[in-house]
């Protein structure tokens, strides 16, 4: 466990120093702490209320681009 500890505050660090890496880095920081909040206020099931409707509305996007690329 120490050794994976180790290679895993090592890997920060490296990426830490790349400052090409850093600004993507933060974007998936960013983005991860987004999913999150959404699904704490919302919660994970897609069966009711605000679920159903972001995947009803995902759905149709999903086709509409689907259908513009085609075209």
């Amino acid at each position: 466990m120490l050794k994976l500890y180790i290679q895993t505050t090592e890997a920060f660090k490296r990426l830490a120093s790349d400052k090409d890496g850093v600004v993507s880095f933060e974007y998936v920081i960013v983005a991860a702490c987004v999913v999150a909040a959404v699904a704490a206020a919302f919660g994970t099931g897609t069966t009711t209320g605000i679920g159903s409707a972001l995947s009803t509305a995902i759905s149709t996007i999903t086709t509409n681009v689907t259908n513009a690329v085609s075209a």
